[in-house]
């Protein structure tokens, strides 16, 4: 299963690499990934593929809430066909 995550906050070193190394952990693979920093704020979005994950979507979802929480980010993911379907004109 595909799922679309999202990282949004103030800039500082070593975001990228803590979210991919959670992510890694859980056995989460990124197809895709694109990041921005406007002035100080940072925003990454990233396709991933959840399908081996060694755990439940919702497990994946806290560990990533909780990686946010700790780290003063937003950290979201979603089902690739909810966010589509949010996002379609």
């Amino acid at each position: 299963m595909r799922a679309i995550v999202t990282v949004a906050g103030h800039d500082r070193v070593g975001i990228i690499a803590e979210v991919c190394s959670l992510l890694a952990s859980l056995n989460v693979n990124i197809l895709d990934i694109n990041q921005t920093v406007m002035q100080e704020f940072f925003t990454m979005t990233m396709l991933v593929d959840t399908s081996a994950a060694s755990g439940s979507f919702e497990r994946i979802k806290k560990a990533l809430a909780d990686k946010g929480e700790a780290m003063a980010l937003s950290i979201r993911i979603q089902q690739e066909d909810i966010f589509n379907a949010m996002y379609r004109i």
